[in-house]
């Protein structure tokens, strides 16, 4: 497996492009928000290309696991462009270019891999729906996130459906109407943290809980990852209804079969994707 950083660049804060795109040797591609100069406001462009680079991961077969950061020091990204929201523009325009967060909550969904936010700078406002959408966060002590858009006259309307699926109602109601912001130590104990670690080990951290992943079979990550985004607004026996179908179909596949012979013989597992 060749890393790959061409078309994007690295993703280490290098290069002009609004998302650096860096592939590993272990399958583990790295997205960078790149607009530091902006704290990686969500613009068009911004957006455009975050959807963009998940799609060149779609496609990618050697991709494994996506980690989503910022090349800001303190910032992932503090939330949509304002210039934006007051732009002469037709209605029609404005609601296309509102459209870009749905689809990138759809397409990270949909995602074949597993998405881990390594969250090392502030999340306020649509950065948070950004992250609130990742499938696993780990974070940066010190950072915070927040919804501050009533601050300025705007409202976190399509971030709060996020919100009410990650957080309990009254607090839900509280980030929108007063505009403060959470410290990620509380954010963990809501669950829209996985880690809370000191800075000097976060990097480490993340990059460790990438590879773990990578290492998995990626045919079960991705019926995996599929199944749950599909069961999850399902009642209860509906749900419970489709995963069989799921347990079904892997219990024929050759990892399967492969993972449970190499438990037996305690030994590494080697995966065909089949």
């Amino acid at each position: 497996m060749d890393a790959d950083s061409s078309v994007s660049g690295p993703a280490n804060g290098a290069g002009n492009e609004p998302v650096l795109y860096a592939r590993d040797a272990h399958g583990v591609v790295t997205l960078a928000l790149n607009r530091p100069d902006n704290r990686n406001a969500l613009d068009a462009a911004l957006m455009g290309a975050l959807i963009a680079a998940l799609e060149r991961v779609e496609a990618d077969a050697d991709a494994r696991c996506v980690v989503l950061r910022s090349s800001h020091a303190t910032v992932f990204s503090a939330g949509g462009n304002l210039a934006g929201f007051a732009a002469q523009e037709s209605v029609l325009s404005k609601h296309r270019r509102n459209g870009s967060m749905a689809a990138f909550v759809q397409r990270i969904g949909q995602l074949k891999v597993p998405v881990i936010c390594a969250l090392g700078g502030h999340a306020l406002a649509g950065g948070l729906g950004l992250v609130l959408a990742c499938d696993l966060v780990v974070a940066r002590a010190g950072v915070r996130i927040g919804t501050p858009e009533v601050n300025v006259g705007v409202f976190p309307f399509m971030l709060s459906a996020l919100l009410a699926r990650n957080v309990p109602r009254k607090r839900v109601a509280e980030l929108c109407f007063m505009g403060e912001q959470m410290p990620i130590e509380e954010a963990q104990a809501l669950g829209i943290v996985n880690l809370v670690v000191p800075a000097e080990n976060f990097d480490a951290t993340v990059a460790d809980w990438a590879h773990k992943i990578a290492a998995k079979s990626p045919l079960l990550l991705q019926l995996g990852k599929q199944a749950l985004y599909e069961q999850q607004d399902l009642p209860l026996m509906q749900a419970i209804g489709l995963l069989r179908h799921y347990l079904t179909l892997v219990q024929t596949t050759d990892d399967v079969k492969e993972g449970v012979a190499a438990f037996m013989e305690k030994r590494a597992p080697v995966w065909k994707g089949e």
